[in-house]
Parts: C-alpha cells; sequence; structure tokens
C-alpha cells in the first residue's frame, strides 16, 4: 500500500517537517486552517509574522539540507533577502555595554519578511520534493485518529479552502502512517492525546506580557548599508524592559521592531512610536526612522510568551506521531531562535527517518525524534526564560537560585564579548545554534571571561562616519 504522511500546519515548520518525509513516504498531504497565498504576503494564522525575524546561520544550514538542490539560501537573497554578519554587520546595544564590529565576520544571518520566508520554503518543498506534496489550505485539523500505542491519521474539517472558519464545508478523516503537528501557537495536540488516553502531560508557560510594535519605512538616501542595530532590553534593571530593532527586508525596506514588556508597552500611534524609539537605552532607533519615510501604520502583536510542553516525558509515546516547531515549544520572540530551532527539528526526522530505513511504521522512531529535539529545544528555552525571569512583572516564573548562577556566568561573558573577539565568537555560535551551549564552557570561552573585555567599553554607537552622517538632524 502507498505510504501517506499528514502534516498539520503549512507554515515554516511544516513545510520542513514535509521536506523530511518527502524521502520515506509516497505521498505528503500538508493540512492547514488558513486560506493560504499564493505569494510573500501575511497570513492570518500567523501573529508575528508582521515583525522581525532574522534567521540563524544553523537554521538556514539545516533547511539547506532538507531541501537540496532547492537553493533556499539563493532563493531568498534573490528576492531581496539580506546575509548579513553578525561581526561586521550589527550593532548591538547589550545589558552590559556596545558590541564591537570586528574585522572577523563572523555567523552570517538572512534578514527578509516572515513572508518571503515561509513563501519561499513552502514552493522550493512542493516543486522540488521528490514525492508529491499536497497542501491543502481551509483544512482544520480536529483531532487523531488511532489510539494511545499508535496514531493512525487525523480527523479535520475540509472548508473548501477558505480558511475562514465558518460552519460550512464537510468533516473528513484521512489515515497515515505517520502524522507530524506543526500547527504552531495555537496547536491542540495535548487535548487530542487525552482523547486518545495519553494524559499527564506538563505544560509550562512564562509570559513577559512583552507586545511587539512594528512598522516599515523607506530609509534615508544612502542608507542601503546600514547595519542591523539593536538596542536590548535590560532584564537586570528590576524595571520593565524596553527594545528597538532595524532590520533590512525585501524591497528596499527597513522594518523597524519596538518591544516592551508588562508595564512598558509600545504604543500603536505614529507619533507614540517615535518618541518610544527616542525614548530607548540610546535614540539610535528613533534618530533613524525620524529621517525615514513611513510605509506602513503600526502593527501591534501579543503572541510573545514562552510556552512548553514536555512531550518527551510522557513515559510510552504513542508511534507515527511526532510534534514539531511551536506546536512543541514557543519563546519570546525577542531571542530569535524559534525558526532555526524547527529547522533543527525537522532535519533531526529527515536523520532518524533515513536511519531506520525509511520506513515510518519502525518501532520507536516517533520517541526518538520527539526526545532528539530537546537539546535544541532546552537550549532556546534556556535562553529566553533565562532572562525573561528578571523583568518585574513576569507571569509564571520567578528567578531561582540555578537562575541567578547562569545569569552571572551569562553577564560576565557578555561584557567580555563587548571587548574580547574570543568571548564574541563563541557567543555567536551558539545564539547561531551553529554550536551547542557547553561551547561557552570550553577552555578559550572560560579563559575569555575570566580575563573580561580586553579592550575599553564603547561610548557611544560603533558607527563609521558614513552612517552618522544619516542620522545628522
Amino acid at each position: 500500500m502507498p505510504r501517506r504522511a499528514v502534516v498539520i500546519g503549512a507554515g515554516l515548520a511544516g513545510m520542513l517537517a514535509a521536506a523530511a518525509l518527502a524521502g520515506a513516504a509516497d505521498e505528503v498531504v500538508v493540512l492547514d486552517g488558513d486560506a493560504l497565498p499564493d505569494g510573500p504576503d501575511h497570513r492570518k494564522g500567523l501573529p508575528q509574522g508582521r515583525h522581525a525575524h532574522i534567521l540563524m546561520a544553523g537554521g538556514l544550514t539545516a533547511m539547506e539540507e532538507l531541501v537540496p538542490g532547492a537553493g533556499v539560501r539563493k532563493r531568498l537573497l534573490a528576492a531581496g533577502a539580506h546575509e548579513l554578519s553578525l561581526g561586521r554587520d550589527m550593532v548591538a546595544l547589550t545589558p552590559e555595554g556596545w558590541f564591537r564590529r570586528w574585522r572577523h565576520e563572523g555567523p552570517a544571518v538572512l534578514a527578509c519578511t516572515r513572508a518571503l520566508l515561509d513563501w519561499t520554503v513552502r514552493d522550493a518543498v512542493v516543486t522540488q520534493a521528490p514525492v508529491r506534496v499536497d497542501v491543502r489550505p481551509g483544512t482544520r485539523v480536529t483531532g487523531l485518529l488511532g489510539g494511545a500505542g499508535r496514531v493512525t491519521g487525523v480527523r479535520f474539517h475540509d472548508g473548501g479552502g477558505s480558511g475562514d472558519g465558518g460552519d460550512g464545508g464537510t468533516d473528513r478523516e484521512l489515515s497515515a502512517d505517520f502524522v507530524v503537528d506543526a500547527s504552531g501557537r495555537g496547536s491542540r495536540v495535548t487535548h487530542w492525546l487525552a482523547a486518545l488516553g495519553v494524559t499527564g502531560v506538563r505544560e509550562r508557560t512564562v509570559d513577559t506580557g512583552l507586545v511587539n510594535a512594528t512598522r516599515l519605512y523607506r530609509a534615508p538616501e544612502g542608507a542601503g548599508r546600514f547595519p542591523v542595530t539593536m538596542v536590548q532590553a535590560d532584564p537586570y534593571a528590576g524595571r520593565p524592559g524596553r527594545s528597538g530593532m532595524i532590520l533590512p527586508v525585501e524591497d528596499g525596506r527597513w522594518m523597524v521592531s519596538l518591544a516592551g514588556t508588562r508595564g512598558a508597552e509600545p504604543p500603536d500611534d505614529a507619533d507614540g512610536f517615535l518618541r518610544y524609539a527616542m525614548e530607548l537605552a540610546d535614540p539610535l532607533v528613533g534618530r533613524f526612522i525620524a529621517r525615514a519615510e513611513p510605509l506602513t501604520d503600526v502593527r501591534i502583536s501579543r503572541s510573545t510568551h514562552n510556552h512548553r510542553r514536555y512531550l518527551e516525558k510522557v513515559r510510552d509515546w504513542p508511534e507515527g506521531l511526532v510534534v514539531l516547531g511551536d506546536a512543541l515549544a514557543t519563546y519570546n520572540p525577542a531571542y530569535g531562535q524559534g525558526m532555526s530551532v524547527a529547522a533543527l527539528g525537522a532535519r533531526l526526522l529527515a536523520e532518524e527517518v533515513r536511519r531506520a530505513g525509511g520506513g515510518l511504521g519502525s518501532a520507536g522512531l516517533a520517541a526518538r525524534v520527539q526526545r532528539g529535539v530537546v537539546p535544541w529545544v532546552d537550549a532556546a528555552w534556556l535562553a529566553a526564560v533565562g532572562q525573561d525571569v528578571w523583568y518585574p512583572q513576569t507571569r509564571g516564573a520567578r528567578p531561582t537560585p540555578v537562575d541567578r548562577l547562569v545569569t552571572g556566568y551569562s553577564r560576565r561573558l557578555t561584557k567580555a564579548s563587548t571587548g574580547a573577539y574570543g568571548a564574541a565568537a563563541a557567543l555567536w555560535e551558539v545564539t547561531s545554534l551553529l554550536a551547542p551551549p557547553a561551547r561557552l564552557f570550553a577552555p578559550g570561552t572560560l579563559l575569555s571571561v575570566a580575563l573580561g573585555p580586553l579592550l575599553p567599553p564603547l561610548a557611544g554607537a560603533p558607527l563609521t562616519a558614513a552612517e552618522r552622517s544619516l542620522l545628522a538632524p
């Protein structure tokens, strides 16, 4: 009989999971409740889609491996994405001071709108997969088929591709040899599992109340190579956090995202947006947008909490089901690792399927994948929650003695990174998901942290004379 895999969700995680399964299945069906756009346009089911996204080097590498021959990187660059060096093309004010711009480039990141990234990956998977990948919009999954021991398919409501959530359409069932839930933050997988008899799933939410506010601009003349700019929030100051970011995206536009935790939320009006940017720890972001031409209204999003489902701790995980991406864990988007963790999870799925000889029914396959993604999920979770617990109005967690110990080391590492290339390189590799957190405790890194910054702190942003002239009144 033909082997069928079903993926719930046609976002980034879902399409990469489809690519991972395409080598083992005869057919991959991707179900999504949204009406999917025919190009790089925003879609309803992605609440963070209009805000700043950076694709880390580790995530991009995983994507290229999952869709070989498609040239995801080349496609994105051809469509207007920007490839930027963390060492050369970024200016960042951290709670421990300004990062330097080193002669060494450091890992690269890709900057573009989330709409372009999702569309590019979806098109690459559909056109390059070795088997048919059937993407069905307007199909809302309502449950899983099978039992506690094995998932055998899905139950869904077919709205005829409308994605409008109306009462029309038909309830259907679709059998499958393997199911991946990549339906995002709104996943109902815990409820679906409970209906099959799998209960007791532990979940945790840590919520800073972060609000994102974003606006697109046409930059001042000559600003094409202006660096990515970040004014980071300070979790350790005993007050709500405020941050801002300038990011180049396609079509000569610049995306400016402001963010504030509970008690310091950015406003949604144009005057308040500029004022908020000027009142950050450094007015650099405000000075940039004061010279730029606004192209959109201010867009607000509040879907920013950290949430984790500890599915790997389920004793008898059902065969035939894997949960990836935001359906497994979501992170405060300020830390920029969610997309890359999803890509690494899909790559692990592909590796485990190959190791099983391409057999989707291989005993223990789903459990190995579900447990195998934990190191990447842990790293992103600890990076996000380890800072978020320090904001005074965070809900769901307070700093523990372990948090205090980890934070003390993290702050010393960040301080060293402002003036020691060895410390900065280690930090880049881990945040880019090119290396595991153990890299931060390698002998060379420990020595850099012990010595501290070798260069004096910068008094201001490390801009060139030409870049400073763009910000002149």
